[in-house]
Protein backbone atom coordinates (compact mmCIF):
# COMPACT_ATOMS: atom_id res chain seq x y z
CA UNK A 1 0.00 0.00 0.00
CA UNK A 2 1.79 3.30 -0.97
CA UNK A 3 1.08 6.67 0.81
CA UNK A 4 -1.88 8.74 0.65
CA UNK A 5 -5.33 9.21 -0.83
CA UNK A 6 -5.55 10.32 -4.33
CA UNK A 7 -5.63 13.92 -3.76
CA UNK A 8 -2.70 14.00 -1.29
CA UNK A 9 -0.71 12.34 -3.81
CA UNK A 10 -1.76 14.89 -6.62
CA UNK A 11 -1.36 17.96 -4.14
CA UNK A 12 2.27 16.83 -3.03
CA UNK A 13 3.05 16.03 -6.77
CA UNK A 14 1.72 19.70 -8.12
CA UNK A 15 3.58 21.25 -5.20
CA UNK A 16 7.14 19.25 -5.30
CA UNK A 17 7.28 19.89 -9.19
CA UNK A 18 5.54 23.51 -9.00
CA UNK A 19 9.17 24.36 -6.74
CA UNK A 20 11.08 22.15 -9.32
CA UNK A 21 9.72 24.90 -11.79
CA UNK A 22 10.50 27.71 -9.76
CA UNK A 23 13.93 26.47 -8.78
CA UNK A 24 15.09 26.58 -12.60
CA UNK A 25 13.31 29.03 -13.84
CA UNK A 26 14.44 31.81 -11.24
CA UNK A 27 17.27 30.59 -9.92
CA UNK A 28 18.77 28.55 -12.24
CA UNK A 29 18.98 25.41 -10.36
CA UNK A 30 17.15 21.66 -10.15
CA UNK A 31 17.05 19.36 -7.72
CA UNK A 32 15.10 16.99 -9.95
CA UNK A 33 17.03 15.39 -12.79
CA UNK A 34 15.17 16.17 -16.29
CA UNK A 35 13.81 12.55 -16.39
CA UNK A 36 12.62 13.11 -12.85
CA UNK A 37 10.86 16.38 -13.68
CA UNK A 38 9.63 15.15 -16.83
CA UNK A 39 8.45 11.58 -15.19
CA UNK A 40 6.47 13.58 -12.33
CA UNK A 41 5.55 16.27 -14.64
CA UNK A 42 3.42 13.22 -16.75
CA UNK A 43 2.19 12.15 -14.23
CA UNK A 44 -0.12 15.35 -12.87
CA UNK A 45 -3.52 15.09 -13.19
CA UNK A 46 -5.40 18.10 -12.92
CA UNK A 47 -8.88 16.51 -13.42
CA UNK A 48 -8.23 15.12 -9.64
CA UNK A 49 -9.61 17.93 -7.31
CA UNK A 50 -7.50 18.85 -4.54
CA UNK A 51 -8.22 21.31 -1.46
CA UNK A 52 -7.30 24.47 -3.27
CA UNK A 53 -9.99 25.52 -5.73
CA UNK A 54 -7.32 28.35 -6.57
CA UNK A 55 -4.61 26.14 -7.44
CA UNK A 56 -6.99 23.49 -9.17
CA UNK A 57 -7.81 25.85 -11.52
CA UNK A 58 -4.31 27.52 -12.47
CA UNK A 59 -3.10 23.79 -13.21
CA UNK A 60 -6.19 23.10 -15.66
CA UNK A 61 -5.60 26.82 -17.23
CA UNK A 62 -1.68 26.85 -17.10
CA UNK A 63 0.15 23.74 -16.68
CA UNK A 64 1.96 22.61 -19.16
CA UNK A 65 4.36 19.23 -18.75
CA UNK A 66 6.50 20.00 -21.56
CA UNK A 67 8.05 23.40 -19.83
CA UNK A 68 8.51 24.94 -16.67
CA UNK A 69 7.24 28.38 -17.90
CA UNK A 70 4.31 27.81 -16.57
CA UNK A 71 5.49 28.21 -12.88
CA UNK A 72 5.80 32.31 -13.70
CA UNK A 73 2.32 32.65 -13.43
CA UNK A 74 1.99 30.36 -10.15
CA UNK A 75 -0.69 32.08 -7.65
CA UNK A 76 1.68 31.70 -4.57
CA UNK A 77 4.95 32.49 -6.26
CA UNK A 78 5.97 33.46 -2.47
CA UNK A 79 5.29 30.02 -1.19
CA UNK A 80 7.01 28.45 -3.64
CA UNK A 81 9.94 30.39 -2.92
CA UNK A 82 9.91 29.88 0.91
CA UNK A 83 9.85 26.27 0.12
CA UNK A 84 12.61 26.63 -2.26
CA UNK A 85 14.90 28.39 0.35
CA UNK A 86 13.87 26.01 3.14
CA UNK A 87 13.99 22.45 1.87
CA UNK A 88 15.51 22.60 -1.92
CA UNK A 89 17.85 25.26 -2.64
CA UNK A 90 20.24 22.70 -0.81
CA UNK A 91 19.30 19.78 -2.24
CA UNK A 92 20.28 21.19 -5.92
CA UNK A 93 22.56 19.13 -8.28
Amino acid sequence: MSWGSIVEVETRNRIILSVAAYAYEAHNQSFLSDAEYDDLAKSIDTSVKTKSRKLDNFFKKFFNPDTGMWVLRHPDRRGLEHLYFSYYEDKCI
